[in-house]
């Protein structure tokens, strides 16, 4: 980890063989007139053709590129997050690998984070892709805002911009790199955007399926959990707890005072069987609660969600 260096690009590839020469030359372009010291960091998330190969050339070539290759496919987030852990800047920036991001848009992304702002995120105000893959986006970006309170327009957006702070300790998984904005917004650091390009995917396809969009609204809502409570679990659980067991006891007082005053069998009755059940789960709640909450201290905290097979620099 190079301590003199200001900005740390980092770039998760899996299978763009044909896009990296043609990337790495634009983002020299525009970084080699900057006036800040520099890296590349290429994570190779298992990819099966000859894009390492091409990495390695360019690396060769390259004193400012370093590349880190996995074993193995972890997911976009876990490539992510080995770049964070690895990388020297005081500014991070990530983009795609396929093009579709542009590297002039970076020294934008820059200036905005030296007005102050903590994380800034590219908005593809024009996207090109299908309609596939836009409508998906906009469901998804639609809750994302109103679940997390952060008022972005485009969380899927790669090309972003990090002070180096925000990242220190974050934990990704699954799809969570694209909601990096709302785990640090609950933190206090201020979030900002601002509209980039967005190219036509120029070779190879697409990563993003409907399995995707499924991680990605199912890692939305834990999200939207943990910012909530994450600090005390058992405010959730312990109140819905409380809830269904008050809710049990009136059921049984109720049933008591049918039987009592109206003769009525509670054997073929619903409300006597509803009164057990309600404390049951209620019951069950508070248990969770306080396992939650006892577990939340150890919370993704056993181990590298990634495995290096080598580093390049």
């Amino acid at each position: 980890m190079d301590k003199s260096v200001d900005i740390s690009i980092i770039i998760p590839v899996l299978n763009e063989e044909n896009s990296l020469v043609e990337l790495h030359s634009k983002l020299r372009d525009v970084m080699d007139k900057l006036e800040n010291n520099y890296e590349i960091i290429f994570v190779d998330d298992g990819s099966t053709d000859k894009s390492f190969d091409i990495l390695k050339e360019i690396n060769s070539k390259d004193s400012k590129v370093k590349i880190i290759k996995f074993r193995k496919n972890f997911g976009q987030s876990a490539a992510m997050k080995a770049g964070f852990d690895h990388a020297g800047g005081d500014i991070i920036v990530t983009m795609d690998s396929d093009l579709q991001n542009d590297p002039r848009d970076i020294p934008e992304l820059l200036r905005k984070i030296r007005e102050g702002f903590d994380v800034v995120s590219g908005w593809r105000i024009n996207r090109k892709d299908p309609i596939t893959k836009r409508i998906p986006s906009k469901i998804s970006n639609f809750l994302a805002r109103h679940l997390t309170g952060v008022n972005i327009h485009d969380f899927g957006c790669t090309l972003k911009a990090y002070r180096k702070e925000v990242l220190e300790d974050i934990e990704l998984h699954g799809e969570m790199h694209r909601y990096i904005p709302a785990l640090v917004a609950w933190k206090g650091f201020k979030i900002s955007e601002v509209k980039v390009n967005h190219n036509p995917r120029k070779y190879g396809k697409t990563k993003y399926n409907w399995k995707r969009f499924i991680k990605g609204i199912l890692d939305l809502i834990l999200i939207t959990f943990w910012q909530k409570y994450s600090h005390r679990p058992i405010h959730i659980f312990g109140g819905l707890g409380i809830i269904l067991i008050t809710l049990g006891i009136f059921e049984g007082i109720y049933s008591i005072y049918l039987k009592l005053f109206y003769r009525i069998d509670l054997s073929d009755h619903f409300l006597a069987v509803a009164s057990f059940l309600s404390v049951i789960l209620g019951v069950q709640f508070l248990i969770s609660g306080i396992l939650a909450d006892i577990c939340i201290k150890n919370y993704y905290r056993s181990g590298e969600i990634y495995n290096i097979e080598k580093m390049l620099e």
